[in-house]
């Protein structure tokens, strides 16, 4: 699925598969389901509602059932089936567990670059499905793209520790192989666990760039935020004190003046504040 000039999200992937697998687990939970249905399709030699006189068999539900993966456990829904003379079960089921960490790195590439064709069949041939019809490429790109989406815009909440970066690679853009910038996110919330909470990729890590970057993880809830670590990226600097005004501030004269500074910036109240600059006057005339 990766081309050798997109290079780009090697490490990325390996982040959003240690740091946000169990956010994988919806998306990764819908392909196992739609590897499960192409699969019965084919058992039953017709599509769900087809009119076929060549039909195998009917449709007939599915079970819930729990499957243990590196995404975490999840819930997938084994199809059924009636009115045919073998018992059906999706061989997809056991070749996507073993295959799990092949179809989560392909998932995690999507993630980054957006989703074509071409990676929905790869990927659904890690379930041992393959030779699909264009009706059914057409199903588990929709799919995939819709799951992704919804992952990329989940809710993010209480983040305190957020860790930002970006590094530039080589990438295709309209045709031609570039360098750009890959902005990405990872926060610490108070269950003190590691996420991706964003993946962007940019022609450049310009202000502007960065500022749309952190304007998305705002809106998606994103508060709370009390400690922010970067590299000195140029684009960013102008924008961290955006999103956590009193560290940056601190980080500029915390060395100097641990003490002095401390309480006008971990003030409660204005009043407070007013109070502590009041006591800084005389240092700092």
């Amino acid at each position: 699925m990766r081309s050798t000039e997109d290079t780009a999200i090697e490490t990325l992937m390996e982040q959003l598969i240690s740091n946000g697998a169990e956010d994988m687990g919806p998306v990764f939970a819908r392909l196992f389901d739609l590897a499960m249905r192409i699969e019965r399709e084919r058992f039953l030699g017709a599509g769900h509602y087809e009119r076929n006189a060549d039909r195998r068999g009917y449709a007939n539900g599915s079970k819930p059932k729990r499957i243990d993966t590196p995404a975490g456990t999840l819930r997938v829904n084994v199809p059924k089936t009636s009115g045919h003379a073998e018992p059906f079960y999706p061989r997809s089921l056991e070749r996507g567990r073993r295959s799990s960490r092949a179809v989560m790195l392909a998932v995690a590439e999507m993630y980054v670059k957006g989703v074509s064709t071409r990676d929905a069949e790869a990927v659904l041939a890690q379930f041992g499905i393959d030779s699909l019809s264009s009706t059914q490429v057409s199903r588990a790109a929709k799919l995939l793209d819709e799951e992704l989406a919804a992952w990329r815009n989940r809710p993010l909440g209480e983040v305190r520790y957020l860790i930002v970066d970006a590094r530039y690679e080589k990438m295709r853009h309209g045709g031609v192989v570039r360098d750009a910038a890959v902005l990405s996110a990872i926060g610490i919330g108070a269950d003190e666990r590691r996420r991706v909470l964003g993946v962007s990729v940019a022609l450049s890590e310009a202000e502007v760039h960065w500022r749309t970057f952190l304007e998305s993880l705002i809106k998606r809830g994103m508060r709370g935020v009390q400690f922010v670590v970067s590299g000195d990226h140029a684009g960013l600097r102008a924008r961290r004190c955006w999103v956590a005004p009193p560290g940056n501030a601190v980080s500029s004269i915390w060395r100097k003046t641990p003490f002095t500074t401390a309480p006008t910036w971990q003030s409660e109240s204005v009043s407070a504040r007013s109070c502590a600059r009041s006591g800084m006057r005389p240092a700092y005339p």
